[in-house]
Order: C-alpha cells, then structure tokens, then sequence
C-alpha cells in the first residue's frame, strides 16, 4: 500500500468519540458494575445496555423496546416448546424432532411481535434458537427468566443514562457551568 492510499484510508476512519459514545460505555460499565458485587454474569444487561442506547429517548425506547420485547417473547414461547420437546427427549438431545418446534416457534413469534411490537422477531429468534439447541435441560427455564431479567435491567439503564445524559440537559448543564443563560 502506498502512502498516499495509507493516508487516504486513515483520513476515511472516524475517531469522533461522541456523546451517544460515551453514554452507551456508561451504560454498559454501570450494568456490570452493579451486577459483579453480586457474583453475577453481567453479560445480556450490557447488551441490553448497548441495545438500548439510541440517539434519543425514542430511538433508545425503539431499539431497546425490540431487545427486551424479543428476548421476552423467545423465552417465553422458547421454555413452552422446549418443555414439550423434552416430554419426548427427556435428555434434550438434539433430534431432527427439533425442527417442529423450531418452525412452529418462529411462525409463532413473528405472529406474536407483528401484534405486540414488530421489532422483536429477531432478538426473540436468537433466545427461542439458543434455549432450543444450546441450552442443558437442567437449566432453560432459569437461563430464560435470567436473560429477560438481564436484559430488562440494561435497556432500563440505557433509558434513565439516556433520559438524564439527553442532549438537552447536557448542554443547559454546559451553559449553566460556563455562565451562559440558556433558552
């Protein structure tokens, strides 16, 4: 690569560290800071976290809503197929069986967002997917419960870092510091 191309692609990289930055690494720091005294996996709320961050408050509520909504959804409709799925594999071994409760949960689930929140077919796949094909029997119904839970918690810490850190305020806080009077 020439150094006129290396410094065409260099100059092409945005470095800009803005506020929806610094507000959605606040967020997602503040949910494993509240979760690790408590010897828990802060994992799925600093997803949550980062999911929920937004632009603004509808944007925040928007993808925030389609990440709690969708895991939700999934974990619900997921524990509800997967229990019958286990009447007839108790082991929850991975049988070409598997494949009904698959198709019948994502017909499902799409039905189900369409009416309740459109946004949620994709984050509900992705829990209904893995509680049927990645998780242990002994534990789907609390690796369910615990990642609706998880992720409520970052969504939720997203919105108040995003209602309090909104543009707004920050920059009436700004002018107050600096002396100006704001409008």
């Amino acid at each position: 690569m020439s150094r006129k191309n290396l410094e065409s692609c260099l100059k092409s990289v945005n470095l800009h560290v803005g506020m929806r930055n610094i507000k959605t690494a606040f967020a997602a720091t503040l949910c494993a800071l509240l979760y690790l005294p408590f010897g828990r996996n802060p994992t799925f709320a600093c997803i949550g976290a980062v999911f929920g961050m937004g632009s603004d408050m509808e944007n925040s509520q928007l993808h925030g809503g389609n990440r709690l909504f969708g895991t939700a959804i999934g974990g619900f409709l997921g524990m509800a197929l997967f229990r019958i799925y286990i009447i007839f594999y108790p082991d929850g071994s991975t049988h070409p069986l598997i494949l009904l409760p698959l198709f019948v949960g994502v017909v499902i689930l799409i039905l189900i967002s369409r009416n309740v929140w459109p946004g949620a077919v994709q984050p509900g796949s992705v829990v209904l997917c893995i509680l049927l094909f990645n998780t242990p029997v002994e534990t789907y119904v609390a690796y369910s419960l615990n990642r609706i839970l998880d992720t409520g918690v970052g969504v939720a810490i997203a919105l108040v870092i995003n209602y309090v850190l909104s543009k707004e305020r920050v920059d009436k806080w700004r002018s107050l510091c600096s002396g100006r009077k704001t409008r």
